[in-house]
């Protein structure tokens, strides 16, 4: 390893030696590859590198030499495994601000350039899986689901189409979409991260960034193929990260039942020939964090008079300073790149990713709630609450009174 650092705010690039990019331009080829590799730092013209948060494992990887600095992916076989647009939004460029809507192309656009020795690489990976978990299999048992021995076998496994989706951002953009000044955006990128990023404040040339964030999966039911088509119904579940309930079945939020309940609504649309969409984002605790999540639990469980909905919300601000950092105004971004103009059934009960996606010009025709059999016992604070605070639901905004009452159970119970 060299013993001096190359400041990466200053890199030794000759004119013409970057590749430009034109973002929202019709082609990938008019737009440009986004080179982030930091094995040619002279071709590099996005801020950041790839892999979103993992990039700092394989900074270790590297550091503890188990990895070489300069290794080159070889993608031979790693195309999609079904085609994904284009589709018109992708040359809007204040409609995708927040991913590369020709991320999972790079191979085939820029073939060319790879091949010249350019480190390219995809930010988005399309494959297909089947998924299998015990709620479909209930389901079929109450008869809400049927198997059809295509989309949904007899034991349970359903046939989907996996996008792993990295996040790349276009400053302006993303400025743009928060009405804030793109200078102002990149200095507090810059500040709050402690510098890790010189190039935000020194290159304001350099438009695009890769920030070290989790980026979403999708899992989409049925033909991809007709995603695009006004004519295709869809259904979805725009899911954000809670791994104590998705993966471990805790109790005090309904996270993993309307989760399975809107993978539910997925297989039925793509029964009908229309197609189901699940987007799994990595925002767990509302993107403030598990350890704050769990200091938030913990707060509401000791609090005087107990768990209840008068409080959800204030105990959370209390710790982390807001209710919420999630952010619904980037979310949208995803079904403009799946060529999504219209959500026949959208389960959620969240008015803020409802609001943004109105904004976003997407027409929510159903709204879906979930089932009150499926809420479990600890999570009635938080549904409560929610409803209190204008989330959707058919039942109506309980009384003052009801939210008052401890509904949650008590720390050591």
């Amino acid at each position: 390893m060299a013993s001096h650092i190359v400041l990466t705010s200053h890199p030794r690039t000759r004119p013409g030696q970057q590749q430009a990019i034109e973002w929202g331009a019709p082609s990938a080829r008019e737009r440009g590859p986004l080179i982030a590799s930091m094995s040619q730092p002279n071709h590099r013209n996005a801020i950041g590198t790839h892999s979103g948060a993992y990039s700092l494992y394989r900074a270790l990887a590297v550091a503890a030499g188990n990895l070489q600095a300069g290794h080159r992916p070889d993608l031979s076989n790693t195309a999609p495994a079904v085609p994904i647009g284009p589709f018109p939004q992708w040359n809007d460029p204040g409609a995708i601000v927040s991913l590369d809507p020709w991320g999972h192309r790079a191979t085939e656009d820029f073939a060319h350039l790879i091949a010249a020795g350019i480190d390219i690489r995809p930010t988005i990976a399309v494959t297909k899986a089947h998924i299998n978990m015990p709620e479909l299999a209930a389901a079929m048992a109450a008869g809400r689901l049927v198997p059809d021995g295509d989309i949904l076998a007899a034991n349970g496994d359903v046939k989907v189409t996996k996008a792993a989706i990295d996040p790349v951002w276009y400053l302006p953009g993303i400025a743009e979409r928060f009405g804030i000044r793109e200078s102002d955006l990149r200095r507090t990128l810059f500040e709050q991260t402690a510098g890790m990023f010189p190039e935000l404040v020194t290159r304001p040339d350099i438009k695009v960034f890769l920030p070290p964030i989790g980026g979403m999966t999708l899992y989409l039911f049925g033909d991809v193929t007709k995603l695009g088509d006004p004519a295709t119904k869809i259904a979805c579940r725009v899911h954000d990260e809670c791994n104590g309930s998705d993966v471990f079945g805790s109790d005090i939020c309904t996270c993993r039942p309307y989760l399975a309940h809107g993978i539910e609504i997925c297989i039925e649309m793509a029964q009908q020939g229309g197609v189901g969409l699940v987007v799994y984002n990595r925002k767990e605790g509302r993107a403030l964090g598990e350890v704050t999540k769990f200091l938030v639990y913990n707060a509401r469980k000791r609090q005087k008079g107990g768990d209840r909905a008068e409080t959800y919300f204030a105990r959370t601000e209390c710790v982390a300073g807001v209710q919420d950092m999630r952010f619904q105004e980037l979310m949208p971004d995803v079904f403009h790149w799946l060529g999504i103009r219209r959500i026949d059934r959208w389960a959620s009960m969240s008015d803020m990713k409802h609001g943004a996606l109105v904004a976003a010009g997407i027409e929510v025709v159903e709204r879906v709630a979930i089932p009150d059999a499926l809420i479990p016992a600890d999570a009635r604070v938080e549904m409560d609450a929610k409803v209190a605070a204008g989330y959707f639901s058919p039942q109506g905004t309980p009384a003052a009174a009801e939210l008052e009452i401890a509904k949650g159970r008590g720390l050591h119970e």
